[in-house]
């Protein structure tokens, strides 16, 4: 299937655009303080914890190799179901944002290390409405809490990093209630891994895997939780 927009028309770019574009992907990262307030790492069964922050194919790529997830889906957050598609929410006016789904085993990765994760690796936590070459409110940064535990350890640790001045820019995520996830088209499921070749995935979001190895390796999971393999042959 042809996309009807891919993000911000990226992939039909110059290699050399790109670099110019996403020159922070190529920048080393480095590890963030962990969370001062988590949740405890114990509890049974699985939870779900929803992201935005950019393009939803390198979000999902990060978080597929994060030690304790399960299962990561790509999708869209901040509007109303019946505009839940690429093509609307690729114009910018449904309210939705391109987010992740990400169900996870508190025993073994905390709500906070996600967060740890999604402010030093995934995305730029202080670019407002766009995250490298891509532009507009879908591609805002934005933490869905779905409890009032997720929303007090979201805003807990921004202004701990705030505090801390880790970041040259203030940051801009976004903290709102979850109020749907909507499941994005199956083609965009597991992008990353089916199209590592694509140019704006190597330019912008497989550095961003390279960087989680790195400087997480704790955490870091080798072989990718793959929506696919959740899915009935």
């Amino acid at each position: 299937m042809s996309l009807i927009r891919n993000c911000a028309m990226a992939l039909s770019l110059s290699a050399s655009m790109l670099a110019l574009s996403c020159a922070r992907a190529d920048e080393p990262a480095r590890a963030l303080p962990a969370p001062l307030l988590d949740a405890p790492r114990s509890g049974s069964g699985t939870e779900v914890a929803v992201l935005s922050g950019g393009c939803f194919w390198g979000v999902q790529g990060v978080f597929e190799h994060v030690r304790g997830v399960r299962k990561v889906l790509a999708g869209y957050s901040g509007g109303a179901r019946n505009t839940a598609s690429y093509e609307d929410v690729s114009s910018g006016g449904t309210g939705h944002a391109e987010s992740v789904q990400i169900t996870f085993d508190p025993r073994e990765v905390t709500y906070g290390e996600l967060l740890r994760v999604f402010f030093s690796v995934a995305h730029d936590p202080t670019e407002l409405n766009r995250q490298g070459p891509d532009s507009g409110t879908n591609y805002r940064s934005e933490i869905f809490y779905a409890d009032p535990e997720q929303e007090k350890i979201a805003r807990a640790y921004i202004a701990q990093l705030g505090n801390a001045h880790v970041f040259s820019s203030p940051i801009v995520t976004r903290v709102d209630r979850l109020s749907g996830f909507y499941p994005a088209e199956a083609y965009h499921q597991d992008y990353l891994i089916h199209n590592p070749d694509s140019m704006y995935i190597v330019v912008n979001d497989l550095p961003k895997i390279g960087n989680l190895k790195r400087i997480y390796p704790q955490i870091y999971l080798d072989a990718p939780v793959m929506v696919s393999a959740h899915t009935p042959a």
